[in-house]
């Protein structure tokens, strides 16, 4: 780019004009401190996170679920908390592996899951996976519907 001087002879324009990088710049501060909060998270909406991958989970163990109400099943039969470590114990001898899978809904409690877990140990069960999937509403239903058949 050429530039006159003031004496007619012709100058190459050698300087960058920085202005308007410095406003892009200015607008992309402004744009990451507006979106900053955003990415903050909240402590009072925490959610279980769902897991998209991992060992799929084999049904040759003992399956304790628990519903949102707190009803116990193993292995789909409803069975009470005082139950639950001799029921444990009596299936321990059916099962290749001694494992007790723990399926929940996800509005439990964790003061129940603790008592699956004593009541695992008292059974001397060596290894207890706790399912990173909520334990969802059909589940739930299916379990119920089952436990009155049982009954019925």
């Amino acid at each position: 780019m050429a530039m006159k001087t003031n004496k007619g002879k012709e100058a190459l324009f050698t300087e960058i004009n920085i202005t308007p990088l410095t406003d892009i710049f200015l607008v992309l501060l402004i744009i990451m401190m507006v979106v900053a909060p955003t990415f903050q998270s909240n402590d009072n909406a925490i959610n279980i996170p769902e897991i998209n991958s991992g060992v799929a989970i084999e049904q040759k163990n003992a399956t304790v679920s628990v519903s949102k109400e707190g009803n116990l099943y193993v292995n789909g039969k409803p069975i009470t908390e005082e139950q639950l470590t001799d029921e444990l114990i009596a299936l321990k001898s059916t099962l290749e592996k001694p494992e007790v899978v723990v399926k929940a809904d996800e509005q439990v409690k964790s003061s129940e899951i603790m008592k699956i877990m004593n009541a695992a140990q008292d059974a001397e069960y060596k290894k207890l996976i706790v399912a990173g999937e909520p334990l969802s509403k059909k589940e739930q239903k299916e379990l119920e519907k089952n436990a009155k058949n049982i009954e019925g």
